[in-house]
């Protein structure tokens, strides 16, 4: 693990900035190094490498990966019981490793695991609204952990759509009447993995249409197409280039937007 002596190189508010922005900024560097969030009595911890993010942790006991996996109903309470017990003896032995043993869960069902685990850490973290961020560069040292690969890009718009208050993001971008340009190369969007609705509302990204014809004509609900197009201009996908001809000055987005979810 990168040392925890290091001085940040990056360090953030999450209620001056959000996380999609800090993460874009971040991803930048392209290099290894740890995000750690904290708030309250609880930190997250992202380690990327590449711009890519290969591992999560939380000191948070409810993201434990024993709970996790009791929570979407792949172990049992006895299976889950059996399991901590026997760790609690056999100190230093990986929950995985004694699942395996145990035949609770295959190999292939212990990765697939560790990843939906990792990822729902990374998940989490766009749901909040106060704390801070800091990223220490630095190489890592994970070499008795199970890695996960995610394109940087790919976590923000994932973890974008997943946010629970799309008004907040999309305050961020201008104003209803606000223009918008495409600004991608199609490499980009590989890497990125957009679907065929995302990259159909990407298409609508024409100079011309405002934000609020965006998100109401897009392919999705208008709340997700504004959660989208946000994470587009995070990215870099799209930029502004002012406001419709003959628009007023507003003082934010004008859209009913449902934050479903």
């Amino acid at each position: 693990m990168a040392s925890a002596e290091r001085p940040p190189h990056y360090r953030g508010d999450l209620r001056q900035t959000a996380l999609p922005e800090m993460l874009a900024l971040i991803h930048r560097t392209r290099v290894a190094g740890l995000i750690e969030a904290t708030s309250g009595e609880f930190s997250k911890r992202v380690w990327l490498e590449n711009g890519y993010v290969v591992h999560a942790s939380s000191s948070d006991l409810a993201d434990s990966l024993g709970g996790f996996l009791r929570r979407i109903g792949r172990l049992t309470d006895g299976q889950f019981q059996m399991a901590m017990q026997r760790r609690s003896r056999e100190s230093g032995r990986r929950l995985g490793e004694i699942l395996i043993e145990q035949g609770a869960l295959s190999p292939a069902q212990i990765y697939q695991a560790i990843r939906e685990h990792a990822e729902g850490i990374v998940w989490s973290l766009f749901s909040w609204e106060e704390g801070v961020v800091t990223f220490r560069m630095g190489d890592l040292e994970l070499a008795d952990t199970v890695r996960i690969q995610i394109p940087l890009r790919q976590v923000i718009v994932q973890g974008v759509r997943r946010g629970s208050n799309a008004k907040s993001l999309v305050g961020r971008m201008g104003g209803r009447d606000a223009l918008f340009e495409a600004a991608y190369r199609f490499e980009d969007l590989i890497e990125v993995a957009l679907d065929e609705e995302e990259y159909g509302l990407l298409a609508q990204v024409d100079g011309a249409r405002t934000l609020y014809d965006l998100c109401m004509q897009g392919p999705l609900a208008a709340a997700d197409n504004a959660r989208l197009l946000y994470a587009f201009s995070v990215l870099g996908l799209i930029r502004r280039t002012g406001v419709a001809e003959g628009s007023q000055p507003s003082g934010g987005i004008k859209i009913k937007l449902k934050n479903e979810g």
